[in-house]
């Protein structure tokens, strides 16, 4: 129960972050954006520390593992999916920030030397084939000019460096890094990196008047960061990296869902195909059907005692 309610909150969370993005592009320069998003998430997470009496004292080792937690997770990596929007829409920003998921599973084997499950390997295979039906006529009647080009590039390199903050978060939990010190740390070193990089390239800092803007940045903040990232990177601990990573696949998921009720989204074929093709990998992908069949075996052998037992007793 535990697993799929954080399972559920992450998916349900960072599925709706990409509509509400769209209202921090364009007035306020995404580095501003990032840094008040940022600042926010830390001055929450340090206070809920504080309020807890949460010890968050960490070895200079550590600190500099979450300081590179920072670089990938809270900070470089926002910053490029952020200007990989003002090129790309939301869905096809959310369709290439979906291979994160398989990233994962090839820098887990490549850093951590964790052998593959074909049962993952085809769900995930299933689960992105059904973003890419999902997102046919996007696809279909995407004009690969110079500007497509530099938005799917900065999209993608933007779910790279995601992934390498994931194995980053994997190391760290291994070396009793808990989740909220990661995060209220590496939150506040990510809050001071993009203050910096505002600072050295500098960045006009534009306040925004627009109610629309900063309703989305508290919902970022709070939602989108402090509640979606603890959750996220529980499920790491719970399920492991493969598993969790799979809550990527279902954001565009929730987009459809969000853009259907509130934005007039057109249904079609290719639409069905995707979501049957999401939910069958998703089911692919969590299903232990190892256990599932030790268990099956388990309960013949069991069953086959019982009619033993009942054959001597009969005699």
């Amino acid at each position: 129960m535990k697993t799929a309610l954080l399972y559920l909150a992450t998916v349900l969370i960072w599925g709706t972050t990409w509509f509400a993005i769209e209202f921090q592009i364009g007035e306020v320069p995404a580095l501003v954006s990032l840094f008040f998003r940022f600042a926010l998430a830390a001055l929450l997470m340090w206070g809920f520390c504080w309020v807890r009496g949460i010890n968050l004292r960490l070895s200079r080792i550590n600190h500099c593992f979450v300081f590179l937690l920072a670089l990938f997770n809270f900070s470089f990596n926002y910053l490029v999916l952020y200007w990989a929007q003002l090129y790309l829409t939301s869905a096809m920003a959310s369709i290439a920030f979906s291979t994160l998921l398989l990233m994962n599973i090839i820098n887990t084997r490549l850093f951590f030397g964790k052998p593959i499950a074909l049962r993952v390997i085809v769900g995930s295979i299933a689960g992105v084939g059904g973003i890419i039906a999902l997102f046919w006529h996007d696809i279909r009647s995407l004009d690969f000019s110079s500007e497509a080009i530099i938005g799917l590039s900065l999209a993608l390199g933007g779910t790279l460096l995601a992934s390498l903050g994931n194995m980053i978060s994997v190391r760290n939990s291994a070396n009793q890094v808990t989740v909220i010190q990661g995060n209220a740390w590496g939150m506040l070193y990510g809050t001071i990196v993009l203050l910096l990089a505002a600072v050295v390239t500098d960045t006009p800092w534009v306040i925004s008047t627009q109610f629309s803007y900063w309703g989305s940045l508290v919902y970022l903040s709070l939602f989108g960061t402090v509640i979606a990232f603890a959750c996220y990177f529980l499920l790491f601990n719970e399920i492991g990296s493969e598993k969790a990573s799979y809550v990527i696949v279902l954001f565009p998921f929730v987009a459809v869902i969000f853009s259907t009720l509130y934005e007039n989204f057109q249904w079609y074929t290719s639409t069905l195909i995707g979501f049957s093709l999401v939910i069958l990998g998703n089911f692919i992908v969590l299903t232990p059907f190892e256990r599932l069949i030790k268990w099956r075996q388990s309960m013949l052998d069991k069953l086959e005692q019982s009619n033993d037992g009942l054959d001597k007793s009969t005699r």
